[in-house]
């Protein structure tokens, strides 16, 4: 079980966006990446294909999952992420309120 997860909102540490907001994408766990929505944009030269225009473009590009911390629920504010159990399922809450996360 990975502590982000694609659709999760997380807010950004360090770099040139720190302290923006956005929602995770992909989640790449065996590079230790996320893409987040919006942040961390490159652009790219891009040759044109058959079926795609060539250009400059902007897309998201990787950030490191240490660099990301996710909202708590309650408050909105950057918060670390534990596991529990409930019943027989293991769930994600916010160690800042205690509150479990959706997902």
């Amino acid at each position: 079980m990975q502590k982000i997860r694609k659709g999760d909102e997380v807010v950004v540490l360090t770099g040139k966006d720190k302290g923006r907001k956005g929602t995770v994408v992909q989640v790449m766990p065996k590079d230790n990446r996320a893409v987040v929505a919006g942040i961390n944009v490159v652009k790219r030269h891009q040759r044109q294909t058959a079926n795609q225009e060539g250009g400059i473009i902007s897309k998201e590009a990787p950030i490191d999952l240490s660099n990301v911390a996710l909202l708590d629920p309650k408050d909105s504010k950057p918060t670390r992420v534990g596991f529990r159990m409930e019943g027989e399922r293991k769930v994600r809450f916010a160690k800042r309120s205690g509150e479990v996360i959706d997902g």
